[in-house]
């Protein structure tokens, strides 16, 4: 029997001013799902998760989470909710320490009983532990990136958006957040991705999403994407 959707999205349009970006995409995400949101740059995938946690409210359609309306609402109150995002570019406070960052959002909105502490955070993250009382802009790019990533489990969240997680990254990194995932996976973590490594995604997600001018054109699982490449070339350039 199918669940209730965590995530949906209803018609969805979006844009800046008189520029419209999105033009009605529909698409659910189910509580425990992992789900890659692919396209080339500029097909409004930022925009989507804009739109999703309350950075830009919709023109037109329906955002609901655990079955209630979000779309147009402050974005901390969406956060309240149980929605993370690990924004592109990672965001990190340069005169906050890494303990701060950690401590300064931890909330466990869920009430789960192996929720994330600090200490399983650092487990995850031993580098982190390391650089406790660095501040952000002491840390490296990776450093920041597995920073950033930290903070948004720290609230507990149901779900979980990273934005170009492994954007800019030495592969060595690249290859420690994309370990991260899969262990977020095991654990039942939710979790929306958008990343240009479609080739690890298909490693990792359960169901994709393609975005191409502000539409869904293409969304089926990970077999499928793996098993017709000419989507790749078509879509995302690769």
């Amino acid at each position: 029997m199918k669940h209730e959707a965590l995530l949906s999205c209803s018609g969805l349009q979006a844009g800046y001013g008189g520029s419209q970006v999105l033009f009605g995409l529909d698409f659910e995400i189910q509580p425990g799902e992992v789900v890659g949101l692919l396209g080339r740059n500029g097909m409004g995938k930022s925009t989507t998760i804009k739109s999703i946690v309350g950075l830009l409210a919709p023109s037109r359609g329906d955002i609901r989470f655990l079955g209630k309306p979000i779309g147009g609402q402050r974005p901390d109150a969406i956060a309240r909710m149980g929605v993370a995002i690990v924004p592109e570019g990672r965001h990190c406070f340069p005169n906050l320490t890494v303990r701060e960052h950690l401590v300064a959002f931890a909330d466990n909105r869920n009430d789960l009983r192996d929720g994330w502490t600090l200490e399983r955070i650092y487990a995850l993250f031993p580098r982190l532990k390391e650089r406790a009382e660095n501040l952000g802009n002491q840390l490296s790019g990776g450093e920041q990136q597995m920073l950033a990533i930290g903070r948004a489990l720290s609230t507990n969240p149901r779900l979980l958006i990273l934005d170009e997680a492994t954007e800019g990254l030495a592969p060595v990194i690249r290859d420690e957040i994309w370990r991260c995932l899969a262990l977020l996976k095991e654990q039942g973590q939710t979790t929306l991705v958008v990343d240009k490594y479609v080739d690890r995604l298909v490693q990792l997600a359960d169901r994709h999403l393609i975005v191409e001018r502000g539409r869904i054109v293409w969304s089926g699982s990970s077999a499928e994407l793996a098993a017709d490449r000419s989507l790749w070339h078509r879509y995302m350039g690769v």
